[in-house]
């Protein structure tokens, strides 16, 4: 450990940070095969203060992530790996999320129509095909950005960003990043963890 790491401006960025994390608030992430689309969704947990993402990946290699593009973000978001998708959802459920697939089916609701203040779980599919058939009997429900212009599909990043953007205000209004969602001992073991990165 050395003493830049230690620093008073250090420790109270790290404590402030923590706080805002929001422990009912995630993404899924299945067969997205692009690296800069992970490391772009990454930095968008962070920044929204997400901080674990599921990982389901099944006929896709993980991408390799470059360390410049992705390492900065990565080290503040955990990664979740999951090879079971039952038990994946039965996981999430356990813990009281809400799963939204994303999707542009005539289910789907838009993104504005569902309340983000409860554990939400956004599921993001592969660039090409969107989220596999086999999660649709699981979700909770379907959701999609409206869009106003003649392209009508979003790169996933950008939805990532979108939808977390949405949670934020929701979340913001109803005052939800003023109180951790993380007991005292939680942040303590987070704090210890992080200091050290």
């Amino acid at each position: 450990m050395t003493e830049k790491k230690r620093t008073p401006e250090r420790e109270e960025t790290i404590r402030r940070v923590l706080g805002f994390r929001q422990k009912s608030l995630t993404l899924v992430l299945s067969n997205i095969h692009d690296p800069h689309n992970v490391s772009a969704i990454y930095r968008s947990c962070d920044a929204f203060g997400v901080p674990e993402v599921h990982l389901h990946y099944t006929d896709t290699p993980f991408p390799t992530l470059g360390a410049k593009s992705s390492a900065s973000a990565r080290k503040w978001v955990v990664s979740r790996r999951h090879k079971d998708l039952h038990k994946m959802v039965a996981d999430l459920r356990g813990k009281g999320f809400c799963l939204l697939a994303t999707s542009c089916s005539k289910e789907a609701k838009p993104l504005h129509g569902y309340d983000l203040t409860r554990p939400t779980a956004f599921i993001l599919g592969n660039e090409h095909r969107g989220v596999d058939e086999a999660f649709v009997p699981l979700v909770d429900g379907e959701v999609f950005i409206p869009m106003y212009g003649m392209i009508q599909s979003f790169n996933v990043s950008v939805a990532a960003a979108i939808l977390l953007a949405e949670a934020s205000r929701q979340r913001r209004e109803k005052g939800m990043y003023d109180s951790s969602e993380f007991s005292a001992e939680e942040l303590e073991a987070l704090y210890a963890n992080w200091i050290g990165r």
